[in-house]
Formats: C-alpha cells, structure tokens, sequence
C-alpha cells in the first residue's frame, strides 16, 4: 500500500513549517534541546545495553536511566523558565532558572548515588 500524494505533501508541509518555526528558536534554547535529547539518547543506549549484555547490577541500570531521565526532565523545566515567550516566568531571571536547575540536579545526583549503594 503506498501512500496518497495528499498526504505525502501534507507531512512534506508539516515538516517545512516545524523547521521554519524552530529556526526562529534562540540559541540557548536549541542549547537546551540539544542536552535534552543527549540525555534521553544516553538512557536509551543504558537500556539497549542492558537488553543486550543484561542486568546484574540492576540498581546501577536504574540509577544510570533515572539520572538521565531526571536530568532531561530537569532541563525542559528550565527550558520552560527561560524562554521569553512563556508568560508565566516574565519576572524570574534566567540565573535564578539556571541555579534552581543545577540545585535539583545535584539533589537528584545525590539521591542517585544514595541509590546505588
């Protein structure tokens, strides 16, 4: 079954629009993005790892894809804070977005370690 050429040229225009839209994105919310999805990249690998080679130490598979969970979590949360569009954070500065998401991460990495044992 192939697919209709309406429907090819509306994922075509879909796609066009999503990219025109995001290269308006300022910088340090690309920066942003981009770590968000190493993060999510790096579980993934964690987990396709552990399919492959197995899961011994299942608390350090766990502590390994939390980490990288929570961080990426972490970081649409300031991505949420510092973008200028969102109207709800107009008045919380970009630093004290940025020192909040580094006081969590490091909560979250200390709990991590606790994890592991």
């Amino acid at each position: 079954m192939g697919r209709s050429p309406a429907t090819k040229d509306d994922a075509q225009a879909l796609f066009h629009s999503l990219r025109s839209a995001y290269s308006a994105t300022p910088t340090n919310l690309k920066i942003i993005d981009l770590y968000v999805v190493f993060a999510v990249f790096t579980a993934l690998i964690q987990v396709v790892y552990m399919a492959i080679v197995g899961s011994f130490p299942f608390n350090s598979f766990l502590s390994g894809v939390l980490s990288c969970v929570g961080t990426a979590v972490l970081a649409v949360c300031l991505r949420i804070q510092v973008n200028k569009e969102n109207k709800e954070f107009k008045d919380l500065p970009p630093e004290r977005a940025f020192a909040d998401f580094v006081l969590c991460n490091l909560v979250l990495h200390l709990v991590i370690m606790n994890f592991l044992g």
